[in-house]
C-alpha cells in the first residue's frame, strides 16, 4: 500500500495580541484555528482544538507580552500549553512563532547569582514539544543558540527603513544607535535606508546598581545640523531613547525621530515620549498597543507580512533567509 501525504497548515494563536495573528492569517489567505482556552476558576488554562491537528504542520503565535489581567509569564505559559496540546494531538511538526521573545534581555549574567532566563524559556520550548521557533529582531542572536533547533530570526529594519525613505521629510539624515551595542544594527539601517545615509552612537552609562536608568553623555559621529534617527531593538521605559534624543538636540541636531521593533513602552515610557525632544516615534505591531498608549507621536508599522511570508517559507521548505537577502542572518 501506497499513501500520498498530505500536507497542512494549522494556524493558532494564544490571546496576548489576536490582531496581529488575524493579519498574519490574512496575509496567508488562512482562517485562524480555534484553539478555545479556557480558564479555571483556579487560574489554571486548558486550550482544546477545535480540529484535528494530526499530521499538520501547526504554527502558534504568542508575543510574550503583559495584557489586562495577564501577565509575560502567562503569556508565555499559555503558548507552551497549546505547543504540549498539539503534539498531543499528533501533530507532525509545532513551531512557536513569537513576535516578542519574553526574557531576551536576560541573555547573559552581567553579575554573579543571575539566571539566564532567555535559555531557560527556550529550553521550555523544547520541552513542551516545538520543533522550530520563529522571531523578530531577538535583543541578542545568541539567544538562536539556546534553542536545539531550527530559529528563524526575521527582522524588521527593512520595513521601519521603508517607512523612513517615504516619510521623512529630508533626505539627509543620521541613523543613530542609542548604545554602542546598537551600532550594527544602525549601520543595517543605514544601507538599507539609502548609499549616502552616516551613522552615528550615542555613548551612555548606567548608574552602578541602578535598573531603568541610563545618562546619555557624548555622541559620536557627526550630527549638527541633521535630522537624527535613533533605532533600536526596543522602547521599555524610553530612558535611553528619551536620554539620546536629547544630546542629539544638544549637539545640533535640527530633528529627532526614534524606530524599534518592539514598543514594550512600560511606565513611564508614554510619559517620557510626550515630553520629549523626540518628533515621531515608529513601532511595529509585534506588540499590542493599548489605546491609552496610542499618542500622536507614535505611527505603527505591521510585520504581519514578514511573519506571513516566513511562515509560507517554513510550510513549503523554502529559504527564510532569502526573503531578507540574508540580512536578517547579520
Amino acid at each position: 500500500m501506497e499513501l500520498v501525504p498530505k500536507r497542512t497548515l494549522h494556524l493558532l494563536t494564544g490571546r496576548s495580541h489576536p490582531t496581529l495573528a488575524a493579519a498574519i492569517a490574512a496575509d496567508l489567505g488562512l482562517q485562524l484555528g480555534d484553539a478555545n482556552i479556557v480558564d479555571f476558576a483556579n487560574g489554571e488554562v486548558r486550550p482544546r482544538f477545535g480540529e484535528s491537528v494530526r499530521g499538520s504542520d501547526v504554527f502558534i503565535i504568542q508575543s510574550h507580552c503583559r495584557t489586562p489581567g495577564r501577565s509575560v509569564n502567562d503569556s508565555l505559559l499559555e503558548q507552551w500549553i497549546m505547543i504540549d496540546a498539539a503534539k498531543r494531538a499528533s501533530a507532525k511538526r509545532i513551531t512557536a512563532v513569537c513576535p516578542y521573545y519574553g526574557y531576551s534581555r536576560q541573555d547573559r549574567k552581567s553579575k554573579g547569582r543571575e539566571p539566564i532566563t532567555a535559555r531557560m524559556v527556550s529550553d521550555f520550548f523544547a520541552t513542551a514539544g516545538a520543533d522550530r521557533i520563529i522571531s523578530v529582531d531577538l535583543h541578542s542572536g545568541q539567544i538562536q543558540g539556546f534553542f536545539d533547533g531550527p530559529v528563524d530570526h526575521l527582522t524588521a529594519v527593512p520595513l521601519l527603513t521603508d517607512y523612513l525613505r517615504t516619510n521623512a521629510p529630508s533626505g539627509d539624515f543620521v541613523m543613530v544607535a542609542p548604545d554602542t551595542g546598537r551600532t550594527k544594527v544602525a549601520e543595517q539601517a543605514a544601507r538599507h535606508a539609502g548609499t549616502a545615509v552616516d551613522v552615528a552612537s550615542v555613548y551612555k552609562r548606567r548608574p552602578k546598581d541602578a535598573v531603568n536608568q541610563v545618562e546619555a553623555l557624548d555622541v559620536m559621529g557627526d550630527v549638527e545640523g541633521r535630522m537624527c534617527v535613533i533605532i533600536d531593538d526596543m522602547i521599555d521605559t524610553a530612558g535611553t531613547i528619551c536620554a539620546a534624543a536629547e544630546i542629539l538636540h544638544a549637539k545640533g541636531a535640527t530633528e529627532v525621530w526614534a524606530m524599534c521593533t518592539h514598543a514594550v513602552l512600560s511606565d513611564p515610557a508614554v510619559d517620557r515620549l510626550k515630553n520629549s525632544a523626540i518628533a515621531r516615534v515608529v513601532i511595529t505591531d509585534t506588540l499590542p498597543l493599548p489605546p491609552e498608549k496610542q499618542i500622536d507621536k507614535i505611527e505603527v508599522v505591521s510585520v504581519s507580512k514578514i511573519f506571513a511570508a516566513a511562515i509560507d517559507a517554513v510550510f513549503g521548505d523554502g529559504s527564510v533567509s532569502e526573503i531578507f537577502n540574508g540580512e536578517n542572518q547579520t
